[in-house]
C-alpha cells in the first residue's frame, strides 16, 4: 500500500453512504471533496481498495462503516502505515436526510475549516458543535 505523508484536513472522501449532494454541497463552499456513489469505479470498490485509494490519493475518508474500516486502519498502523486517515460518524449523531442535511454538513464544513493542527491520530470522530474559529 502506498502511504503518504500525514493529510490535512482539506480532501475528503465520501464513504458510499452519503449522498452526492452533500459533496457537491461541500464543493460549493469551496472544499475537496468527493462522493463514492459520484464515481462508478469508486462504487464498485470492497472496502479494503476504497480504503487503499483514499490512502494513496491523500483522502481522509468519512464512513459511519466503523466495525468495516476502522480494522483496516489498525492493520495499516500495524504496518507502519499511519497516515491513513478515517473520519469516523454515526446515523445516531447525524441522522442521514434528505430533508434536513444542514447538522451534517455544517459540522463537516467546520471541520474541514478548522487549522490543521490534528492530533497524531488517524482517526477522529466528527462531533457536533465543531467551530471553526
Amino acid at each position: 500500500m502506498t502511504v503518504r505523508s500525514p493529510v490535512p484536513p482539506n480532501r475528503l472522501l465520501l464513504d458510499q453512504m452519503f449522498a452526492p449532494e452533500l459533496a457537491s454541497e461541500l464543493r460549493r463552499r469551496g472544499h475537496r471533496v468527493t462522493a463514492v456513489a459520484e464515481t462508478l469505479a469508486l462504487r464498485a470498490m470492497n472496502d479494503p481498495a476504497l480504503f487503499e485509494w483514499a490512502a494513496g490519493n491523500s483522502e481522509w475518508l468519512l464512513t459511519e462503516n466503523v466495525k468495516d474500516f476502522r480494522p483496516l486502519l489498525v492493520a495499516a498502523q500495524a504496518d507502519d502505515h499511519p497516515f491513513v486517515n478515517l473520519l469516523l460518524t454515526s446515523s445516531r449523531s447525524f441522522p442521514r436526510s434528505r430533508r434536513n442535511p444542514h447538522p451534517l454538513t455544517e459540522a463537516l464544513t467546520a471541520w474541514l475549516e478548522r487549522p490543521i493542527a490534528r492530533s497524531p491520530s488517524a482517526e477522529e470522530w466528527l462531533a457536533r458543535g465543531i467551530t471553526s474559529d
